[in-house]
């Protein structure tokens, strides 16, 4: 089959690679529809996850049919169309039966790597390196899914697949930052992030019943995709004063509830970036966390704030003293699909949830390096790119 494959840092190529078959019985195999690009990819692309090998097939986000069962799987049958969680979990361990699915004790078949790495190994993640399981991602023409019965849900018929596609990851990803910052009515919410994910988290905060939702970004295109498909406010952060805007809104206090969703490569002021860029080449640290930073400043005293953006190490200049001397709450996770997306697909049959314009650039899977340098440089107003493998 045809997949898109990682060759080295900054060089992805589409190559043909063996067919996935079932290797346990509770595995599927899904024909992949529809493919879409993540931020979290460009860290691989860039080196930042040191833990790929040359021909490693990336992507973690799709929609497709189910092709082959393996003999245990009893919820699904051959032809049901389905979205896959990409957090990989076993639905048994106590980190499953405590809906805390990312953390699977059995599906990362690497574990050693992230226990020295992290103290404790995370579940298994498609196509996100030898660290996270080592699983064969999805964009590909096939994909092996293991515990089909845990990660994979039908499609309601009323949702198509350019919309039940961000089930996958970027909604539920983005309801989790919602949920885990216990956003209810009369909530203020800033988001950090226009993109995917932000764009998600923000939608997520108003259908929870926040009084205010503010995004905050520095790509006017994103902006104007918020105000237009969730329709909330929006900030631009090298126009606007950000911090006196989000006092003004909040009655000097600052907002309740401050996200994180643009990871380890964020962008900050001038000096600031230059400092961050200088220390990540000389190894003094691996993660660039100016959007962190910004959250825990303008979050109100005794507020919550929720990182949703990857990181992989260490970070400098962590404001640990704000955070601790103003009382607030700072919770992060990788998302844990299989708690959110049923809900969301109801949400998209509904209509209450749209996600399809988040999918800007649709191209077949043979054009994928040039996808991926679109959604990298943010050209022509990529939010994120969606491969057809079947094109």
């Amino acid at each position: 089959m045809r997949a898109l494959q990682w060759i080295g840092v900054n060089h992805l190529e589409v190559g043909t690679v063996p067919d996935p078959v079932i290797e346990h019985p509770q595995d599927a195999i899904v024909r992949v529809h529809r493919t879409v690009t993540c931020g979290s990819d460009l860290h691989l692309l860039a080196g930042y996850i040191p833990f790929m090998r040359s021909g490693d097939v990336i992507g973690h986000e799709f929609v497709g049919e189910i092709v082959e069962l393996g003999g245990e799987v009893r919820r699904h049958a051959v032809g049901d169309r389905v979205v896959v969680s990409s957090f990989v979990a076993c639905g048994r361990c106590w980190y499953c039966a405590h809906e805390l699915y990312s953390l699977c004790d059995n599906a990362n078949r690497n574990p050693a790597i992230t226990e020295n790495l992290w103290g404790a190994a995370p579940g298994g993640c498609l196509g996100y390196s030898h660290a996270m399981g080592g699983y064969a991602g999805s964009h590909a023409q096939y994909v092996r899914v293991p515990f089909a019965d845990v990660g994979a849900f039908r499609v309601p018929d009323e949702v198509d697949d350019a919309r039940a596609l961000f089930a996958s990851d970027s909604a539920a990803t983005g309801w989790m930052g919602a949920q885990l910052g216990e956003v209810g009515p009369g909530t203020t919410v800033a988001v950090w992030g226009a993109g995917a994910v932000g764009q998600m988290a923000a939608a997520a905060a108003d259908l929870r019943g926040a009084e205010h939702v503010v995004v905050i970004d520095r790509i006017d295109d994103r902006l104007d995709m918020v105000r237009t498909h969730v329709r909330c406010e929006t900030l631009n952060d090298r126009r606007d004063d950000v911090g006196a805007a989000l006092l003004e809104l909040t009655a000097g206090r600052g907002p309740d509830v401050c996200i994180e969703a643009v990871g380890m490569e964020a962008s900050g002021g001038p000096v600031e970036n230059v400092v961050d860029r200088v220390k990540h080449q000389l190894r003094l640290q691996t993660d660039r966390p100016a959007a962190v930073r910004r959250a825990i400043y303008h979050c109100r005293k005794g507020g919550t704030v929720v990182v949703l953006g990857v990181f992989a190490a260490l970070t400098d200049a962590f404001p640990l003293g704000a955070l601790m001397n103003k009382g607030l709450t700072l919770r992060g996770a990788q998302m844990h699909g299989p708690r959110y997306i049923p809900h969301l697909l109801d949400l998209m049959a509904r209509g209450d949830l749209v996600t399809e314009h988040l999918g800007t650039h649709v191209m077949p899977l043979e054009e994928g390096p040039e996808g991926y340098a679109m959604f990298k440089h943010k050209r022509d107003g990529c939010v994120r790119a969606v491969f057809l493998p079947e094109s």
